[in-house]
């Protein structure tokens, strides 16, 4: 069973979240791998900036089951899926951003966020798109699991982004690199100039990708 440190430290990176506001009153929800069967969720209806030990439920990864009586999140099934197909990820946040969530819900979002080279190294060169399903939905979970095999991000239509790390801090950091690319994409309403292709065959040699 998960300890009184690695509690308080999970809920150190949820205020964090808040505090950034990745995500807005009890928008957004987070997961932690704590060993091979055990992972930290985000409780159902809990605020990530006002986050509680009794906030946090301890659930098993093998059969989803809950250990400390704390209902988790109602997107815990695409967190506990994601685990599953990638046992390197550690960390997952699901939130919703303002910037970001703009982009989600767009009719014509803009083709890349790849403005500055933190985007691709950090969040991805591609972010894929999960259509529109109903918010803590066996279809959601699925169509979220499917994208993420591949990728550590993606938009979610009219809903928000998830993002995948090896750590807490990690995801934090996906999460902010993406806020910072989405916000820069509507700033600049498309009058931008992408990376291209090259530019990114070169970050790839330079992070060791290729």
């Amino acid at each position: 069973m998960a300890t009184e440190h690695q509690i308080q430290e999970f809920i150190k990176w949820a205020r964090r979240a808040g505090a950034e506001q990745l995500s807005l009153c009890s928008s957004g929800n987070l997961s932690w791998r704590i060993d091979d069967d055990e992972v930290l969720v985000s409780a159902t209806g809990s605020w990530l900036c006002d986050l509680k030990p009794e906030d946090v439920s301890v659930c098993r990864l093998s059969d989803e089951a809950v250990l400390n009586g704390v209902k988790p999140s109602r997107e815990a099934r695409f967190h506990l899926g994601i685990f599953k197909e990638r046992p390197e990820v550690k960390a997952i946040l699901h939130f919703q951003s303002t910037y970001a969530t703009a982009i989600a819900c767009m009719k014509n979002p803009p083709s890349s966020i790849n403005l500055t080279a933190e985007i691709p190294i950090y969040v991805g060169e591609e972010i894929p798109v999960v259509p529109y399903l109903m918010p803590g939905s066996k279809e959601l979970a699925d169509a979220v699991t499917a994208a993420m095999r591949d990728h550590d991000s993606c938009f979610l239509a009219n809903h928000g982004q998830v993002v995948a790390g090896a750590s807490l801090a990690d995801a934090f950091q996906k999460a902010i690199f993406f806020e910072m690319g989405c916000r820069l994409a509507v700033l600049t309403q498309g009058n931008v100039n992408l990376m291209t292709p090259a530019d990114l065959a070169d970050l790839r040699v330079l992070t060791g990708k290729h």
